[in-house]
């Protein structure tokens, strides 16, 4: 058996024999965690011999299953831990129920995202326990070591232990609040690829964002997400040139991912359909239109301005009330965008809040206080590919 098979059979089945184990284990992550490891290092031996079982999922869920309980019975803690495994210890076979692999990847989905969870153990747990990612692959996407990300996962999977956070989906009273944190989570991996252009991060997030909308299909939350981040993914390719980040309005749009513009549109239509619309889906809608303006002096201004006065009554972010700003500023005219913008001294070092200024003061003919805005922006910003493209507009007046 070659080395790809055995981690094509990883990648697309360890998740979910994760997530099985974990309930079966009484939301133990970190036997869990253990016991599919040595799953599958019996499976390169035994797999490498015989070939391929017909359904590797349902062989590596037992092989994981079976690897559990020896390591509870070496430990000799089967009965203390949890009476209802004493049968199991000597009834080696696991009732595989494939019925049940969705219920389990949502409980799995849920643990990784409690609120007990720091936001960045919740990224990391959830990238390694739910995507599948190798620990080198989420240390390079978060540009750590191996060995401080493995900390970071032992870590939280301890505390899931520990603090006894419980394996399973919360109950109705709780779950939009809860719901609204798993969805926190994969917008949060998502931005962190865009913003450092970190590819393998996006196309885990849009992942997962898939799997939340077919495990809870009736979820206009879950849609509006993957709608969102299919028609912010869709421009990518066009973000970036040789010289750095590309601003919209020089983006070539012949490189924009017209299929993901069609599936973010249709998914959008569907939340919109769905009760309860939410932030994410006002979100897309306002993506939407600048996704389906043949070119920047098409787009919807006015439209999109709308739109992010109504996110701003679910979100008063500074975020929110900048754009909304920048759109007005497009629709109505730099200065009645500059008006529109937040006087407010705790954003004095908020650093879209001076890039923004820069831009409709550029555009009101305020060469001097342009500049004076975009050094401000340069000084804040966090990266120098986002300084380079300050330094580009200005050059280009």
């Amino acid at each position: 058996m070659s080395a790809s098979s055995l981690e094509r059979a990883f990648r697309d089945e360890r998740a979910t024999v994760l997530a099985t184990i974990t309930r079966r284990l009484d939301g133990n992550l970190a036997l869990a965690e253990d016991a599919v490891q040595d799953a599958f290092v019996a499976a390169a031996i035994e797999w490498d011999r015989r070939g391929v079982p017909e359904r590797p999922g349902a062989w590596l869920t037992t092989a994981a299953w079976r690897k559990a309980l020896d390591r509870l019975r070496h430990e000799k803690v089967v009965a203390a831990y949890a009476p209802e495994l004493v049968a199991d210890v000597h009834h080696d076979e696991f009732d595989f129920d494939a019925s049940a692999l969705d219920d389990d990847q949502l409980r799995m989905l849920f643990t990784c995202c409690h609120p007990a969870l720091a936001p960045e153990a919740r990224m990391a747990l959830t990238l390694r326990s739910v995507a599948g990612l190798t620990v080198p692959e989420i240390a390079r996407a978060f540009l750590s070591t191996d060995s401080a990300m493995e900390r970071r996962l032992t870590r939280a999977r301890d505390k899931v232990t520990d603090a006894r956070i419980p394996f399973r989906v919360p109950a109705d009273d709780v779950l939009p609040e809860r719901l609204a944190g798993v969805l926190r989570v994969v917008y949060l991996v998502f931005n962190e690829g865009h913003a450092a252009t970190r590819a393998e991060l996006r196309t885990e997030a849009l992942r997962l964002a898939r799997l939340l909308v077919r495990l809870m299909p009736d979820e206009a939350e879950a849609h509006g997400l993957l709608a969102l981040l299919l028609l912010t993914d869709a421009r990518s390719a066009a973000r970036v040139d040789e010289r750095g980040l590309v601003s919209l309005i020089e983006q070539d749009r012949s490189l924009w991912d017209g299929a993901a513009i069609a599936e973010g549109v249709a998914v959008l239509e569907r939340a919109l359909r769905l009760p309860r619309p939410s932030a994410y889906a006002i979100q897309a809608a306002i993506a939407a239109l600048h996704d389906q303006a043949p070119a920047f002096a098409d787009t919807d201004w006015a439209q999109i301005a709308g739109l992010y006065g109504e996110l701003a009554r679910h979100d008063r972010s500074p975020v929110v009330t900048v754009n909304r700003a920048v759109a007005i500023g497009f629709a109505a005219g730099p200065e009645a965008g500059l008006a529109a913008l937040p006087d407010d001294p705790r954003l004095a070092r908020y650093q879209p809040l001076h890039a923004a200024r820069a831009e409709l003061l550029r555009r009101a003919g305020d060469v001097a206080g342009a500049e004076a805005a975009r050094q401000v922006a340069i000084e804040l910003s966090s990266s120098e590919a986002e300084r380079e493209a300050l330094r580009r507009v200005g050059r280009r007046g």
